[in-house]
């Protein structure tokens, strides 16, 4: 402040210089602080003789001048000070230490230990060292050893190698084909040298220094840029690396590399089950047929009408398609035309509302619909099908639990006298006892009845199929607890007339029902009784014993059986037994074809050998289904 009040301030020259001055001054004060070799009470002496200069007639300019002088005094002071400290009071002191960035954890480590960079380096060079010197001197050796038995005039017993020389020798030849196989060895031939018979070829190509390793840096051979290794690092025309760009560049000018011939995929048990899927054999040639379909169905992309293909194809491209989960929107419309009767999706999981709705308004004349999770067939679809004038016959929805119980009778009411055959599967919470009235009140045709997986009808409900006068084929799965009474009705009004009948996961039906149907079904080709915990032995050896029924085709008591966490033992004869299941062959045995005893384990097995014993044959069965039967284990069974 007071340099600032002894300059004259209606100059601007004097103002400039001043500023100058004032700003080389506070220069000259950090650069003190900083530790250059002027202390604190030098740099009051210099504000002072600034402000004795500056209170005096002198002008701005000498002002500076002097400054600059004397601040280029203290910085050869300053410097002279660095140069030579003097020496503390305590003595000589250590070496000053320089002041470096960061260090990782590792270099740390290894500092507290006395190692470092240069030791590691060091250490080595001296093993490669005396790894080469002792390989140069085993070579001398044997060198020195092969010349003095070609100096011998009697020939001598050659002397065996030892292991590690056979080994050596084994390595040395084939790094001397590898080098000898290499592209510089090949380049040096074209040339015209001849290096074939040269002696110095193979220790020159086998002492030579190999390629940089993973990790490593290396130069580029063309670019000369500093890259690192990889094991996709490409060798140059001159046997050197290459970097990225320069590879891809050599790659473009040598064209794109050869292709690879495709080996023929081995067959594994997944190949060989998803050909049975799609009805094909993995053994032999496939028929003209089946190649046609699987052609069109592996380019139905391209396909735009199927033409008059029969229904038998149709549907294998059905299966096909919805196997391959390409079922959709588009593929649809290759399905659907004016006069199609019978449409099938396997697989309608990419479907939407319009996709179904637009079934009945392409084809109004089809008679048989069967959708599999079908999850968009909802309400708005039920109601354009019960306004259209569609008169469908059989009716087939699976996973459709978007309809509540008023559409399905809305349905039933309009299209019900229609109907001869209706599958319903994973309806959930829909489609209870309120359904079941009304069918048996709007669907007097009916013949075939499928309820699966149900949550909502209960016994009250299973009344009404009873009044069902023709019904020929009932499947029933329901998943609330029923009682046995209801099924025995429907066997005893509807028993005669049943072609199939299939009850499944109903464990609280007793022997009654057994009784039942060996009084009242005389047309079963097809039994199913699966998952139940109360029938006994002794009733399915009486429903088996003088049954007026014909031989059964297809027959399934699976997981019939004793259940108790408590104890394995069977004393009532639970489920089918011994008894039971030699009754079941004497009866259906010559005409049977399919037969499941999945968890069957009650059997004995002195009773499956006296069925499949010898002189007992079986002409028609063709599936036999015996899995977790304990007394089955170790087996064969033969029959043809």
């Amino acid at each position: 402040m007071v340099l600032a009040a002894q300059i004259d301030n209606g100059s601007m020259e004097n103002r400039k210089l001043f500023a100058l001055a004032k700003e080389r001054v506070v220069e000259v004060e950090v650069g003190t602080r900083c530790g250059q070799g002027m202390d604190e009470v030098r740099m009051n002496s210099l504000w002072t003789e600034t402000a004795g200069i500056c209170s005096g007639p002198t002008t701005a300019k000498e002002v500076v001048r002097r400054r600059r002088v004397e601040v280029t005094n203290a910085d050869s002071t300053a410097r002279q000070r660095s140069d030579n400290p003097p020496p503390p009071p305590g003595g000589p002191s250590r070496p000053p230490r320089r002041i470096q960035g960061p260090t990782s954890a590792l270099t740390d480590f290894l500092a507290s230990h006395n190692i470092d960079a240069n030791r590691i380096r060091r250490d080595a060079e001296a093993r490669r060292a005396a790894a080469q010197a002792s390989w140069d001197a085993e070579n001398n050796r044997e060198e020195q050893s092969e010349d003095a038995e070609l100096e011998e005039e009697t020939p001598v017993r050659e002397r065996p190698l030892t292991k590690a020389q056979k080994a050596r020798q084994t390595a040395r030849e084939k790094a001397v084909a590898k080098a000898k196989a290499s592209k510089t060895f090949q380049r040096a031939q074209k040339k015209g040298v001849d290096l074939s018979d040269s002696d110095d070829v193979d220790e020159d190509l086998y002492g030579a220094t190999s390629l940089p390793k993973v990790g490593q840096f290396e130069n580029c051979q063309i670019c000369a840029i500093r890259f690192s290794v990889t094991p996709y690092s490409r060798t140059g025309p001159d046997g050197g690396l290459l970097c990225i760009k320069c590879t891809k560049d050599l790659d473009d000018e040598e064209g794109a590399p050869r292709k690879k011939r495709k080996t023929a995929a081995r067959y594994n048990r997944r190949n060989i089950e998803s050909e049975r899927l799609e009805g094909a054999s993995a053994r032999g040639a496939r028929d003209l047929v089946s190649q046609c379909v699987s052609t069109l169905a592996n380019n139905v992309h391209r396909a735009e009408d199927f033409g008059d293909l029969p229904p038998v194809l149709v549907d294998k491209l059905a299966q096909l398609l919805s196997k391959r989960r390409m079922l959709d929107s588009r593929t649809l419309d290759l399905f659907l035309k004016p006069g199609v009767a019978n449409i099938t999706a396997y697989d309608g999981a990419k479907l939407k509302s319009d996709d179904y709705i637009r079934i009945f308004q392409v084809a109004p004349g089809i008679k048989h619909l069967r959708l599999r999770n079908a999850i968009q067939f909802k309400e708005k679809v039920m109601d354009y099908l019960t306004a259209s004038t569609v008169k469908l016959e059989s009716l087939s929805l699976h996973g459709a639990n978007l309809i509540d119980d008023e559409h399905w009778m809305s349905f039933l009411m309009a299209k019900g006298s229609h109907l001869r055959s209706l599958k319903v599967y994973h309806s959930d919470v829909s489609f209870g006892d309120e359904v079941m009235r009304s069918i048996k009140d709007l669907c007097p045709n009916l013949t075939r009845l499928k309820i699966c997986h149900n949550q909502k009808v209960t016994s009250a409900g299973l009344y009404h199929v009873a009044s069902l006068k023709h019904l020929q084929h009932l499947s029933l799965e329901l998943y609330k607890p029923t009682i046995t009474e209801p099924y025995v009705e429907i066997i005893t009004h509807l028993g005669a007339n049943l072609q199939t009948l299939s009850l499944v996961g109903i464990p609280l039906l007793d022997d009654s029902l057994l009784q039942a149907i060996h009084t009242h079904c005389t047309s079963l080709s097809k039994l199913r009784l699966k998952r139940n915990e109360a029938f006994t032995d002794a009733a399915f050896a009486a429903l088996f014993t003088h049954w007026r029924n014909p031989a059964l085709r297809i027959v399934d008591l699976g997981e019939c059986r004793h259940v108790d966490s408590l104890t394995l033992d069977n004393p009532d004869r639970v489920g089918l037994c011994s008894a039971g299941f030699e009754a079941l062959m004497a009866h259906s045995g010559r005409h049977l074809g399919s037969l499941n005893l999945l968890s069957c384990r009650h059997i004995e097995r002195a009773a499956f050998e006296r069925v499949f014993g010898e002189g007992k044959t079986y002409p028609e069965l063709e599936t036999v289904d015996l899995s977790e039967g304990e007394e089955f284990e170790g087996v064969w069974v033969f029959w043809g």
